[in-house]
């Protein structure tokens, strides 16, 4: 379980790291820099943790191996023993034909045949206990190969570990310069602020005025008896959109979040605050966008202060919202099916970046994307 983290956080750092060198280095991707770089230095913060776990459990596991190979060496020494005194005696009992006479000392011949059974059973016991001296010592020899193995696991487990560190420590710094570059271009900054404020606020009407006509179309429906059937089928819809919270495919197939819901303070500008109604994913360029659960496109509509498309996408009384689009290939009305593509993400020519944002709506109230999507 920890090895398949540990690899799934090496795979999230290793995109992070792919969409930094393809990033522009320019003073407008700044901010764009050191979302993807901080989201990474989360990353890579969660590995080391997991590493450390990692170490833990293999120190535990030598410890456990240690302990079975005193307690099978201490077998080892005691069969051994036990044998020594077994051949001991039987060879005494050859030099002094023991065996014969004890035989031949029965008082009847049912006595000797008893007596005859009880050297065979004593012959076996004999056998088995070689026996068992080899497969313990066999056992041991396995345990030997064990700790090694389990000694080389921790050695390259400590590492990577110092490796990841040392990684850290530079991304820090890289993090600690990009903050620098923004707070001295906080003017500039504060105009890109206002121009994208004006964009999101576009985009929110236009979301907004699709979900208010499609909640009146389905009061309207409601009060017709004879469309009973779209009311019930736009229930279950609901229904089993709440059941797979958690665990719906992403909206692209791989990326990095460079916004998170809510409200959050700017990282450089003091006192200034930035809402996100959704979350924004960094993805490869020209990356296809899905539809991450059946539904029916109730909305595609062009953003001008984003220069770029936007789908939203019902499921009963939820709605899914997909922007920043390059181009979409659904319309209005089509019924869609989960993980059939929408359209293609816009790539930023200005900063070479592929970013789709995207939103989850109950009616009128605004919903956390991470809650329904499946951990990564």
């Amino acid at each position: 379980m920890l090895e398949e983290k540990r690899q799934k956080l090496i795979q999230d750092i290793q995109k992070a790291e792919r969409l930094l060198t393809e990033t522009k280095k320019t003073k407008e991707t700044t901010l764009l820099r050191f979302n993807t770089l901080q989201e990474q230095i989360k990353k890579r913060k969660q590995l080391i943790q997991t590493l450390e776990a990692e170490v833990q459990l293999s120190e535990e596991s030598l410890t456990n191996v240690h302990h079975i190979i005193q307690s099978l060496q201490s077998d080892v020494d005691k069969l051994y023993r036990e044998y020594g005194q077994m051949v001991r005696i039987a060879y005494r009992q050859k030099l002094s034909m023991g065996r014969i006479m004890f035989l031949f000392s029965a008082h009847s011949l049912n006595d000797a045949f008893r007596r005859w059974q009880y050297l065979k059973q004593y012959d076996r016991y004999r056998e088995k206990q070689a026996h068992l001296i080899q497969e313990t010592q066999s056992s041991l020899q396995i345990q030997f190969l064990e700790l090694e193995a389990r000694k080389q696991e921790k050695q390259s487990l400590l590492e990577t570990t110092q490796q990841q560190a040392g990684h850290l420590e530079t991304e820090l710094n890289q993090k600690n310069q990009l903050l620098k570059t923004l707070k001295s271009d906080e003017s500039r900054l504060l105009s890109d602020l206002k121009t994208k404020r004006k964009a999101h606020e576009q985009l929110n009407s236009a979301i907004e005025k699709i979900i208010r006509e499609e909640m009146a179309k389905a009061r309207k429906e409601e009060r017709k008896v004879e469309n009973s059937a779209v009311v019930n089928a736009a229930a279950e819809t609901s229904s089993n959109f709440e059941g797979l919270k958690g665990r719906m495919s992403w909206p692209v197939k791989s990326g990095t979040i460079t916004g998170y819901f809510g409200r959050q303070e700017h990282p450089s500008i003091s006192g200034v605050y930035l809402t996100n109604n959704g979350i924004d994913i960094r993805t490869d360029l020209d990356a296809t966008v899905q539809c991450i659960f059946q539904g029916e496109v109730v909305g595609v509509q062009f953003i001008p202060g984003y220069s770029s498309y936007m789908a939203i996408i019902r499921h009963g009384s939820y709605y899914t919202v997909y922007s920043n689009l390059e181009e979409v290939v659904v319309k209005r009305g089509q019924t869609i099916k989960a993980q059939e593509t929408i359209g293609k993400v816009r790539t930023d020519p200005k900063t070479n970046a592929a970013e789709v944002h995207f939103e989850v709506w109950k009616e009128k109230n605004r919903m956390n994307p991470l809650d329904w999507l499946a951990t990564r």
